[in-house]
């Protein structure tokens, strides 16, 4: 039976913004103000324009500011909480959120990213290669904030590195074609999706990566989140 494109996303908004409390104080990352509206608003607004219906929104840090401001439906998207008590982690946040998903493959967003990718592109990359993760990627050069991916020919990730400087590389964009499956049993119920998930599954060669040269911005630094207020002007 063929899949059909998934029309639910799990967003991670419960982020603390460490490296923004000089500019955002006493807000989830995801809600820190850019051009006049939370940051996750933008986020929300591209997954209506993408036929998304159902978003599951991982919260935990100050959620009630992100619960109240777009409670249970925000214009024809339907809100659902997965709730941390305590820290997950992006990997625990993750399969927690998951549990609330319908359908068996859904995206999942980092909340503090906003990255123009085609969704239903990389769904189908996903089914076309039977992944259980597929990784939208990003082409970068001179920087050295994030670490590199590696691709062969069939789109297979063959290498995570670690962050250093290059002067052109791939990196993760923080959206993801998942399957449920991915999360086997004995996961603890908190782990780094990161180092638990991406680095180990692709060595089983499980997980794949499409590039995408859309707009990126990752607002997790004072730089880029004073570039976004202006980006988002004519956005």
């Amino acid at each position: 039976m063929k899949l059909q494109k998934p029309n639910e996303a799990i967003v991670l908004a419960g982020g603390f913004g460490t490296r923004l409390q000089t500019v955002v104080n006493l807000l989830p990352k995801p809600m820190a103000p850019v051009a006049g509206k939370p940051f996750l608003q933008y986020i929300l607004d591209d997954l209506i324009n993408q036929e998304i219906e159902h978003v599951i929104l991982a919260v935990g840090y100050l959620k009630e500011m992100v619960m109240d401001h777009f409670g249970f439906q925000y214009h024809n998207l339907k809100i659902t909480y997965s709730v941390e008590d305590d820290p997950l982690g992006t990997g625990g946040a993750i399969k927690q959120a998951s549990t609330y998903a319908n359908q068996e493959v859904s995206y999942v967003i980092n909340g503090d990213t906003y990255f123009d990718v085609d969704l239903e592109a990389l769904f189908n990359l996903h089914i076309h290669h039977k992944s259980l993760l597929t990784v939208a990627l990003k082409k970068m050069k001179n920087f050295d904030r994030y670490g590199t991916v590696e691709i062969d020919q069939n789109h297979k990730i063959i290498a995570f590195n670690e962050k250093k400087y290059v002067e052109e590389g791939l990196i993760n964009g923080g959206i993801y074609c998942l399957d449920k499956k991915i999360f086997y049993p004995g996961l603890p119920d908190k782990f780094s999706f990161e180092k638990e998930i991406l680095e180990k599954e692709f060595i089983n060669g499980n997980v794949y990566g499409k590039i995408f040269d859309g707009y990126f911005i990752d607002i997790g630094i004072p730089e880029d989140f004073a570039k976004a207020q202006d980006d988002f002007l004519i956005i």
